[in-house]
């Protein structure tokens, strides 16, 4: 894996977890405005709807790097939309990026051709 595609893996892994976050706090914030007077909604609306821009600008630059199949990218994009999938896509996306310096360090090392 490139510098380039192993910093969009970052990228995305880094907004997805504030990304669920965020969806989190404005499904409480849309409770308390119709159960009290309190009234966050304009305000998380618009800080989880920046960070979730920024979590598709960062998913399809991954899937134009990495080159992941239309289910894989389906996948990651379905996660952005659950209220906790952020969670699963930070910890699916760690992982990836391990087994990929893993298979790096492998193959500088000669032992796997891959």
């Amino acid at each position: 894996m490139d510098l380039k595609t192993a910093a969009a893996l970052r990228r995305l892994r880094l907004v997805s977890a504030p990304e669920a976050v965020s969806f989190l706090l404005l499904l409480v914030c849309s409770v308390l405005k119709r159960t009290t007077d309190f009234n966050a909604v304009p305000v998380m609306g618009m800080i989880h709807g920046v960070l979730f821009i920024l979590y598709v600008i960062f998913w399809a630059d991954a899937w134009n790097r990495t080159k992941w199949s239309p289910k894989t990218a389906a996948l990651y994009f379905v996660l952005s939309v659950l209220p906790t999938g952020g969670f699963f896509a930070e910890r699916k996306l760690k992982r990836e990026a391990e087994n990929a310096v893993i298979a790096s360090r492998a193959r500088k090392e000669g032992i796997v051709n891959a």
